[in-house]
This record gives structure tokens, sequence and C-alpha cells, in this order.
């Protein structure tokens, strides 16, 4: 599935060294702007434990799990919208994204130069966030020229509807807002608003990248930002890249897992990071398990069981009959398959069938 989440924010704010511990592929990482000209795409392996447990049932000749696509995009400056810096690239790396990894430096250190000379990620935040939003206010102006007549003065009802729609994205954008805090009532307005395709629409989340001393609780710069994105309707998570870095050196989960527990973390902020970039997309798994290969497969929350099918092959959704589906907690507490069956916890669901988070599933086809 190629949907991607695109890490974007100042220079030197930690994106670069955040997306070589996410993937393999290693971005340069230097102390000057623009150090990443062409954007990094890194397929990265979601963690969940839920296979894991699966296939010590299954024993599986392979295990696979899924992937989620990140994109490490160019530094952004002031002036972007006009082209300043590399603006014009960043906007068409960032129109091509599905969502937004928004990194703000959340750190002091005299020897990491930053772009505006303090730190302060609330600015940092703003300065992006307007740089978007005017790049949004040119597409808006574009598109009300074209309607605006017809829906004054013609009998086009969706002209009229696509003028309301771009009236109230103005409106927001104008105010300094993003275009994510307006909502939509009705399903036509909601098409029309998704078929924009703004930058500022598209679902966000902030990384705030900490020193060490704030890997668990944050510190007063997460608060500031915390207390700036209230009334936006995004996500917020703590990473310490520096941590992550020296986390993505040792060899063994055990010396990982060792190092976290001493600093007083549970899970690497890399882990928590992908899973949410994962759900940022409004990804959800299920999972196929037999003796030759337990995998997860990423479907778009809200699919029914014919395209789910799809994404293992098209003929499974061309000739979809049923899905045969077994609840995770069900399959983990019998042990087995043949225990889930006969125990009456394998539900037979049809077309219409929307797939749960973590259903095991297994689908009969005629082609």
């Amino acid at each position: 599935m190629a949907l991607q989440c695109g890490i974007v924010g100042l220079p030197n704010v930690g994106k670069s060294t955040l997306f070589n511990c996410l993937s393999n592929a290693k971005a340069q990482s230097a102390n000057f702007p623009f150090c990443t000209i062409e954007p990094n795409v890194g397929v990265i392996t979601v963690p969940d434990n839920r296979l894991n447990k699966l296939a010590e049932l299954v024993n599986p000749q392979r295990i696979v799990p899924t992937t989620v696509e990140i994109v490490d995009i160019a530094g952004l400056v002031k002036g972007a919208s006009k082209g300043e810096g590399l603006g014009n690239k960043f906007l068409a790396n960032i129109r091509e994204t599905d969502a937004i990894l928004h990194v703000l430096r959340c750190f002091d250190d005299d020897n990491i130069t930053h772009v505006d000379g303090s730190v302060n990620p609330v600015r940092d935040k703003e300065i992006i966030d307007f740089e978007l939003q005017l790049k949004d206010l040119e597409t808006i102006n574009s598109r009300i020229d074209r309607v605006q007549k017809q829906a004054q003065t013609g009998g086009d009802k969706n002209a009229k509807l696509m003028y309301e729609v771009l009236r109230k994205y103005k409106e927001a954008l104008e105010q300094g807002k993003s275009a994510r805090t307006v909502t939509f009532e009705t399903k036509d307005e909601q098409k029309i608003a998704k078929e924009l395709f703004l930058l500022t629409s598209k679902p966000v989340m902030y990384i705030c990248n900490v020193d060490e001393n704030s890997a668990v609780n944050g510190n007063h710069y997460v608060e500031e930002v915390r207390e700036a994105i209230k009334d936006e309707n995004a996500e917020i998570l703590i990473v310490a890249a520096k941590i992550e870095s020296e986390i993505a050196e040792f060899e063994t989960y055990e010396e990982r897992q060792m190092f976290l527990n001493e600093i007083g973390l549970e899970e690497s902020g890399v882990s928590r990071l992908i899973q949410a970039a994962y759900k940022l997309l409004n990804l959800e798994t299920y999972f196929t398990a037999g003796p030759q290969e337990v995998r997860a497969w990423t479907y778009i929350k809200g699919s029914k069981a014919p395209q789910c099918a799809g994404i293992i092959h098209t003929d499974f959704e061309k000739g979809f009959i049923r899905a045969e589906v077994i609840k995770y907690d069900d399959y983990i507490a019998l042990g087995s398959e043949t225990a889930c069956k006969e125990a009456g916890k394998m539900n037979v669901e049809g077309k219409d069938y929307i797939v749960q988070d973590g259903d095991i599933m297994h689908f009969r086809f005629n082609v």
C-alpha cells in the first residue's frame, strides 16, 4: 500500500537523524541546512506483538510483518511558498504525502545551530504552518475566481457547494488557521474538501525532539507545543532522537530493552513513532495464519471484506464468496484455528462485513 508519511521541519531539528533511526536508508545528517535535498523514502516494518504471538502458536515457515513508508523531506525556511531555499521542491514533496510528521526542536544545545538563532518550537511550527497556509490560500483563491460567478448567478448546485467549501477554507486560512481545523457536516461538502488536496488539511503529528533527560516526561518546550496545538485536530509524540541513535547501535533486542529500562522507557520512541504514523494514515492490520506463513496485511480502516481480500490478490476480490473470521483474542485464548472452529469462534462473513483491526481471516473465492 503506497500511503506515505512525510517528515518535515526546519533545518537542524533532527529530521534526518530520526529518519536514520527509522530505516536502513541512511539520509545524510549534517549540521547545516539542506543536507537532505532529494526526499529519502524508507519502507519501515511496523512493530506488532500480535504477529509474534500468532507465530509462536502456528510455528510457520516464515513471518511477514506489515510496513509503512516514511519520506524525509528537505528542511523548509521562511519564504518557501515563494520559492525561497528549497521551497518549491519541499511543497511538491509534501503534496505527494498522505500525512505529516512535523519534527520540532525541543532541546537546548549550543553545538547545534538553529536556523533562526534560538530554540522556540512554537515559532518554528508557525513558520511552517504559515508557509503551507499561504500556498493553500493561493490554491483557494484561484479556485474561487473560477466558481464564484457560477455560484452567485447560475443555477449550478455543485458550483454553489464548491463556493461554500472554498469560502469556509478561505476564512480560516486568512485567520492563520490550517485547513484541518475546518469541519464540514454534509458528505457532499466533505467530498469536495477532500478533492482539494490542501497541504494543511493533511493529518499531522507533532514530534517533539527532546534531550535525554526529557525523554520520559517531556519539558517546558513540549508543554508550550501542547498548548499551541490544543485547538488543532493533531497528535503529539515525545522522542529523543539522540537516544534513538544510541539504541539503533545495539545489536540485540535484549540490549536495547536493558538500555530503555535504564532510562525509564518501556518502548523505544522509534517503535511508538512507527505505530503512530500507521494510525495517522488511518491504517489497520488483519492477519492470515497457516503453516507456511503468518502474515500481517495493511488495509484502510473501514474497508469491507472483498476490498481486504483484494490486497492479497485481485482475483480474491473479483471472485469473493465469503470470509472466515476469527478474532485475535479468541485465537490466542484457544490456541489454534481448529480449536476456534470447534468452540464456534469462527464467523462466516459476507461482502458487507467491515474488517476489524486484528481479525484473522481466510478468504473463499471463485474466479
